[in-house]
């Protein structure tokens, strides 16, 4: 399900501290809007045939959209960000979904990079399960680089959680 910034603030808020979690990207059952893990943690589905669910897909283009900029072409990374299909897979989901909420820093006299807080930007918020579900079959190379070449029909459920999550 698409939530909404105050949702995804509050399901961090009430999950406490991170802890890590096994790579775990098996699909196991659906909301009609998206799969997710034994642990009901949003991952993707890929037919034996490459097609790949819609949310995947629009993880692959919304992270076109708002990430590569800094973290490179496919979640490989870049000179001054790290690769997010590594951070998909290394950090336990409300940890990844807290930084892209409320950014992270680090300053010193190493580096300097920050990630800026998109906590208010619904472009990013409203799909961050499925830059996250994109991110993760990148990780584990379920898709390859580039544009997934065969992808399923956007459903009725995705389209109206959709709307609600950019209305809200």
């Amino acid at each position: 399900m698409l939530r909404s910034a105050p949702f995804v603030a509050l399901t961090i808020f009430l999950a406490g501290a991170a802890q890590a979690q096994a790579v775990d990207v098996k699909p196991v059952t659906d909301d009609g809007v998206r799969w997710f893990n034994a642990e009901e943690v949003p991952t993707f589905n890929i037919a034996e045939d490459g097609t790949v669910d819609w949310p995947t897909f629009s993880g692959y283009r919304r992270y076109h959209a708002e990430c590569h900029v800094c973290h490179g072409p496919d979640g490989e990374g870049s000179t001054y960000a790290p690769a997010l299909k590594k951070s998909a897979l290394n950090m336990e989901y409300y940890e990844f979904v807290g930084v892209a909420a409320g950014g992270q820093q680090e300053v010193n006299a190493a580096q300097n990079q920050v990630m800026p807080a998109f906590g208010m930007n619904p472009n990013v918020m409203c799909y961050l399960d499925d830059i996250y579900t994109y991110l993760r079959a990148r990780g584990v190379d379920a898709i390859p680089r580039g544009r997934p070449a065969k992808r399923a029909d956007k459903t009725e459920a995705y389209a109206e959680a959709e709307k609600a999550c950019m209305e809200g």
